[in-house]
């Protein structure tokens, strides 16, 4: 039997944004682009170019590989030709490979929103997937407040599917915008819409979680024939998020009911990658990871109830729905056994680093992480630190310079003008093959100034680090009080455009932005020897 190919589109990048607290910069996109494309997502919309600097930078260059990079925007607005319509011709112009237009089909808002005609909202619909389509991109519409347009309009909700379809559009994107559609209603609509000649290949289901339903409607979307499923990493979005496409994935994967008439472009080896993939992108947005977010939260395999731990020890899938394994998961109360080696064994083998399961070594490893990680180490987010530890505990890293010291001062005064400033200084002491050098830098901060001082001279290094750069840097407090544990994490990248993150935990913020700096530094020297693997600056 041949399975039909449900094809993900991914919006953390567009919709996701719209997270309240969330600000992604250019840097933060490309890296979560990144992410999206190595993991093998079909779509990845990347923003709205011309609304914003953001945005529109980060549309100048292509910015996946395998996926479809989709840039998102309005229709061309009624009573202006498509080619005078400039909010059109920016994305006609970005380095997309596909335009997703959003269309009103909810009547009401064509009439209050957008202040024109129905058939005015037809003709733009019609035209803007025209204009995309002989530009070279592929096109889709995504109508939003589609449902609760359907049910106060049928026909003109309809009207605006059919003008996207027959326009030549690849895919009509369903949206529930307000969220509050229930699964019945989505199969009845969805059935519907292909009935009056939308063939359910070129449908897709945008769901909003305000119902705590954005999974299960996306899935009856399915079920009613749509091909293509927009989500979130971890869900977010506006208001109550969006459909989870970490939740989604796994169960058109493992979920026998989907697996066995549906196929997805994520296969078995990329699945066991998700649970890195949503926790890496927690800790970029600054965030803790949902303990129990199914499939891959710390809590989704774990259990403490005797009789349960009991069982499971016997016979896992007396209390698993799936392996944790599958997902990239391990068992909590099974912490040493080879369920919890098995994770460790694999997230080495896919660094290029081989362990016997028997090898004291790998036990001590995983004891130091364990012990780590409850200080407030998280290596989830941080691959190349974690990569380092690995092979200092299996093996060994050499010692390309040795650090004496550092000292970093934090200077407050008037300037000459009688302007009030803060000045930064930090002082490094290194020794590199029994020489040593002393390093000063003023820097805009004190981590700034640490980082200058550190990289200023690196002695026969110094040419290897000259393309290194920090891109980003996070900080986390762990617990409460002026005594709290700091959480660094930091990004980095070299003229290759591979990046790297890093990790360090300290009472004191400075020491722990010097354990993530020294970490960075080393990984590119190990880099650039071919020493270390790829997947941590994956």
């Amino acid at each position: 039997m041949t399975r039909e190919k449900i094809y993900l589109f991914d919006t953390t990048l567009r919709d996701g944004q719209q997270t309240p607290g969330i600000d992604f910069s250019v840097e933060d996109k490309i890296a979560i682009a990144a992410m999206l494309d190595n993991f093998g997502i079909d779509y990845v919309e990347g923003g709205y170019p011309g609304a914003n600097p953001t945005d529109t930078a980060f549309f100048a260059k292509k910015r996946t590989e395998k996926a479809a990079f989709v840039a998102f925007g309005m229709t061309k607005r009624a009573g202006i030709s498509a080619s005078n319509d400039p909010g059109l011709a920016e994305l006609l112009q970005s380095k997309s490979d596909a335009i997703c237009f959003v269309a009103k089909s909810w009547d009401y808002h064509v009439k209050v929103a957008l202040g024109c005609t129905n058939e005015e909202n037809l003709a733009s619909i019609r035209e803007s997937v025209e204009a995309a389509t002989a530009a070279g991109k592929m096109a889709m519409v995504d109508c939003e407040h589609f449902f609760d347009g359907y049910k106060a309009n049928p026909d003109y909700a309809l009207a605006c599917a059919k003008a996207a379809y027959d326009a030549g559009a690849r895919w009509v994107v369903l949206c529930d915008t307000n969220g509050g559609t229930q699964p019945p209603e989505i199969r009845e609509i969805v059935a519907a819409v292909i009935a009056a000649g939308v063939p359910g290949s070129s449908l897709g289901i945008h769901a909003h979680n305000d119902t705590g339903q954005a999974v299960a409607n996306s899935l009856a979307a399915v079920e009613a024939g749509v091909r293509q499923i927009q989500g979130t990493l971890n869900g977010i979005g506006e208001r109550c998020g969006n459909a989870n496409l970490v939740t989604l994935i796994p169960t058109l994967c493992l979920k026998e009911s989907y697996s066995s008439r549906f196929e997805t472009s994520i296969d078995t080896e990329k699945l066991v990658d998700l649970t890195r993939l949503s926790h890496a992108f927690d800790e970029l947005l600054n965030r803790s990871p949902d303990h129990q977010a199914p499939y891959v939260g710390a809590s989704a395999f774990a259990t403490k109830a005797g009789i349960h731990a009991s069982a499971l020890l016997k016979d896992p899938r007396t209390y698993e729905h799936v392996t944790p394994e599958s997902v990239g998961n391990f068992r909590k109360v099974m912490v040493s056994d080879q369920g919890g080696k098995a994770n460790f064994i694999n997230a080495l083998k896919r660094r290029g680093i081989e362990v016997d399961k028997n090898d004291p070594r790998l036990d001590k490893l995983i004891s130091i992480v364990k012990e780590r990680e409850a200080s407030g180490y998280a290596y989830e987010g941080a691959d190349a630190s974690f990569e380092l530890l690995a092979r200092r505990t299996l093996g060994s890293v050499p010692e390309f310079f040795g650090i004496e010291g550092f000292r970093v001062m934090v200077e407050r005064r008037f300037d000459a003008n009688g302007q009030l400033k803060t000045v930064s200084e930090a002082v490094v002491k290194l020794e590199i093959d029994g020489q040593r050098i002393m390093s000063v830098a003023e820097g805009d901060g004190p981590v700034n100034a640490l980082d200058l001082a550190l990289r200023k001279d690196l002695g026969k290094y110094q040419n290897e680090i000259d393309d290194l750069e920090l891109v980003d840097f996070k900080v986390r407090i762990l617990n409460g009080g002026t005594e709290a544990i700091t959480r660094v994490l930091i990004e980095s990248t070299d003229a290759t455009g591979v990046r790297w993150w890093t990790v360090g935990v300290s009472e004191n913020i400075i020491d722990a932005s010097f354990q993530a700096l020294m970490d960075s530094i080393v990984y590119k020297l190990m880099k650039n020897r071919s020493l270390a693997g790829k997947i941590a600056a994956e």
